[in-house]
């Protein structure tokens, strides 16, 4: 294996999350910085927000309708 070519490994390296939180893990940095982690993040959370697609679907149907509509009177 070559010599000096793989970076410095810090086992005990520090994050810092927005939040405030802060752990260690192992990287090839001593000092990180986060923006989001699991004790802020909406997963971890169970903030997590469920998108409601039902109005999407009824607003396709619509316009599908209006296409279908157009069609008609075209061919008359």
């Amino acid at each position: 294996m070559k010599k000096d070519i793989h970076p410095k490994y810090y086992p005990n390296a520090r994050v810092k999350c927005a939040c405030g939180n802060t752990f260690t893990v192992g990287s090839t940095k001593e000092f990180i910085e986060v923006e989001i982690c699991s004790k802020c993040h909406p997963f971890y959370t169970g903030k997590e927000k469920i998108v409601d697609t039902m109005g999407r679907v009824e607003k396709f149907r619509k316009r599908l309708a209006k296409k279908e509509e157009l069609k008609k009177r075209r061919k008359k």
